[in-house]
């Protein structure tokens, strides 16, 4: 029986406003960016949400990339917002390949944005994040991110790779609290963004931030500050800043590796491969013999870590979860143990 006592969580004292900003400095060396970083407070699929509908108008054409829900998400928010958007839709729960993208680029040349997932927890694949970038940047098209699973798991550089807008949340391999997020904007999509037609007055609105935070002096964020969240951010950045970052993402790898390995040696197949798979997750299907369903629930007895993948052809795969404090050689071991048993069984 649990014996965390929730009434410790009460009465927090206030978060020092002149320490917001540096959680947005923290978080922007995380993304490795040089561009202005948004506190948003709230879940990560809230700042997407916003992005869409802060970039999304009229007159503009996206181009979406579908991997999974998420995308699906994106691009219905685009055109909420008035966007047309052009889909591209990857094999189902498989990477999207730079060819295809290459191609819708060159098919319409009036492109202004392009959006991507890059590392899927809903499936356990990485779309080519920096060929995919590249290509945009060649036809100066501006580029929405989605690094809330990736970053912490994969290496990640916003400037380098020519990111415009990358959204992350710090509740997957950073192992932070999931009720604050991050947005990091470059000068070119701050164009794109800052306009008179642009939302205001509302939760999804980035000028908003912009004008009430950023443009005030980086205080106190806008609304009634949640001082947990920020209390919590505070201490999941000390503790990724004290591993290093580099070591994080080298402990997913090396977690990652360890789970194909595991699964190999059961004479199962990891879905992805190393060079398509997420760090956060690695998923596979059961043999045909075998009810995935069952399975799970099997599975789920030694660990409730163990889940079934999200979306079209990802919903008969069982993931292995090693995100965040998880990305750690026992763990792994533990679920190939249980995986084998389960099998056995």
């Amino acid at each position: 029986m649990s014996t965390f006592d929730p009434a410790i969580l009460l009465d927090p004292p206030p978060f020092p406003v002149e320490r917001v900003a540096s959680l947005a400095d923290r978080f922007a060396k995380l993304i490795g960016t040089s561009g202005d970083v948004l506190l948003i407070q709230a879940e990560a699929v809230v700042a997407l949400e916003a992005v869409a509908a802060s970039l999304g108008r009229p007159g503009v054409k996206a181009i979406n990339i579908i991997t999974s829900p998420y995308g699906v998400w994106f691009g219905r928010w685009l055109r909420r917002a008035g966007a047309s958007v052009v889909e591209i839709r990857a094999e189902a729960a498989r990477p999207v390949s730079a060819r295809a993208v290459a191609a819708a680029l060159d098919a319409h040349p009036d492109a202004g944005l392009l959006a991507l997932v890059h590392a899927e927890s809903a499936s356990g694949i990485r779309n080519p994040l920096e060929a995919i970038l590249r290509l945009a940047r060649e036809r100066a098209v501006v580029t929405v991110v989605d690094a809330v699973a990736s970053l912490g798991g994969h290496a990640f550089a916003a400037d380098r790779m020519g990111a415009d807008v990358v959204v992350a949340g710090p509740q997957k391999a950073l192992a932070g609290p999931a009720g604050v997020s991050a947005v990091a904007v470059s000068q070119r999509a701050w164009a794109d963004i800052d306009r008179t037609d642009a939302p205001q007055t509302s939760a999804l609105s980035l000028v908003d931030q912009k004008r009430l935070w950023l443009d005030a002096g980086r205080g106190a964020l806008p609304g009634t500050p949640s001082p947990l969240e920020l209390w919590a951010l505070d201490a999941a950045l000390d503790r990724v800043e004290a591993e290093g970052i580099e070591a994080i993402v080298g402990r997913h790898a090396e977690a990652a590796a360890a789970a194909r390995d595991g699964l190999e040696a059961l004479g199962l197949t990891a879905w992805a491969g190393p060079a398509d798979a997420s760090h956060l997750v690695t998923a596979f299907a059961p043999p045909a013999d075998i009810d995935a369903a069952s399975l799970l629930e099997s599975l789920r007895e030694a660990d409730p870590e163990f889940s079934l993948g999200v979306g079209a052809g990802a919903d008969r795969l069982i993931r292995l979860n090693h995100t965040g404090r998880r990305a750690d050689p026992q763990v792994v071991h533990a679920m190939i143990s249980a995986i084998a048993s389960a099998l056995r069984r």
